[in-house]
């Protein structure tokens, strides 16, 4: 008797940015589950990562849209992560290019192409900065933007994604706060080594309100927004809010070391953002003293992930444990003896934080002085 059971057709997941931090763990987490996976290389480097994770590795660039061709035939599902988050000047002149061409490219393509499921991954940056609000995906704000990241991948939700959607297009849109976790190296990870090495003793802009999540969860997010998310449909990927400060103290308690000393109000950095841009790059300094990231100091990113966990049960791990994994492998990657450039910048660095604490008491005092004559 013949059998009436149906084979599940093959699921192939077309991906970029599948050698970023993210994308390491989406394609690892596609092909544990039984995806095969085609992942765009733009060098050979890339290439031998992708290749090593167990995927195919497809020649090409997001922002030629030819390249994406052959790879993106016959998929299931398109992954679209690839993009320039990058606080640094040679960062921001790639970000119109990547963040909206690419886009445009990558999401136009899958369209054409008939993919089923398109996933695109945007950011609870195109919220901007919500003024302390927990916003839900219903939220818009149309500037000002603080950084060029925020503005490109505002411009490609707004202005490439959700016009495709009213095309037609089967895309689902996910949008995750700050990712952390092991293999980082954003300017999250560099403040935690900072914190690790003894060399955060002032904090500028404790008040400065983000989501953290566990890289895994973010990726585990993308693979059920695929599945069970609805097209057409956005969902935030955030963990939960938390102010800078608490953060930090946060890190403190859990290694036993000393948080920092002071903490200076945003509203006393912010204006140091232009003398940022011209000393970070020429010192070699940690991308947390970009004049971009300077510069969002002060606001809050923060956003709700009620709908995912409603609509996919998506979930963040408890940040305690989360944040002990990374801060061990920070400890197990630590060089013996840093190098003495490394040395410089740090020295700098610490200088350049105590020359702001200066200047914050200084104008406190001022105010407390002209608040008493008065």
């Amino acid at each position: 008797m013949p059998s009436t059971s149906r084979k599940r057709k093959p699921q192939v997941a077309f991906v970029t940015g599948g050698s970023g931090f993210i994308g390491r763990h989406v394609v690892s987490k596609l092909l544990s589950q039984g995806y095969a996976v085609r992942a765009l290389a733009r060098s050979a480097g890339s290439a031998e990562q992708l290749r090593a994770l167990g995927a195919e590795p497809i020649p090409g660039d997001i922002t030629d849209r030819d390249s994406m061709r052959d790879g993106m035939t016959g998929a299931t599902h398109v992954f679209h992560l690839a993009a320039a988050y990058d606080y640094s000047p040679e960062g921001r002149e790639l970000s119109e290019a990547l963040n909206i061409g690419g886009t445009r490219n990558v999401l136009g393509l899958a369209h054409e192409l008939g993919v089923p499921r398109i996933v695109y991954t945007s950011t609870l940056a195109v919220y901007g900065d919500t003024h302390g609000a927990l916003v839900d995906e219903t939220y818009r704000a149309d500037g000002p933007f603080l950084s060029e990241y925020d503005r490109t991948k505002w411009e490609a939700h707004y202005h490439v994604a959700l016009p495709l959607i009213a095309q037609g297009a089967p895309i689902i849109i996910v949008l995750p706060g700050v990712a952390y976790g092991p293999g980082d190296r954003s300017w999250l990870a560099e403040m935690m080594r900072l914190f690790y090495r003894g060399l955060l003793p002032v904090l500028p802009g404790p008040e400065t309100q983000l989501t953290y999540a566990h890289v895994e969860d973010i990726a585990e997010g993308h693979i059920l927004a695929a599945e069970k998310g609805k097209p057409g449909e956005s969902y935030n990927l955030a963990g939960p809010a938390i102010p800078l400060g608490e953060m930090v103290d946060f890190w403190a308690q859990l290694t036993g070391k000393r948080p920092p000393a002071a903490r200076v109000p945003a509203r006393y950095v912010r204006g140091f953002a232009p003398v940022a841009g011209r000393v970070q790059p020429a010192l070699s300094l940690p991308t947390a003293f970009s004049e971009e990231l300077v510069a969002t100091l002060g606001a809050t990113y923060i956003a709700s992930s009620e709908k995912a966990r409603t609509e996919f049960g998506w979930r963040a791990r408890p940040l305690q444990t989360g944040m002990m994994e990374t801060l061990d492998w920070i400890a197990a990657t630590e060089p013996l003896d840093m190098l003495e450039r490394e040395k410089a910048a740090a020295r700098v660095a610490l200088f350049a934080a105590l020359g702001l604490f200066i200047v914050w008491l200084w104008g406190r005092r001022r105010r407390r002085r002209g608040a008493g004559a008065a």
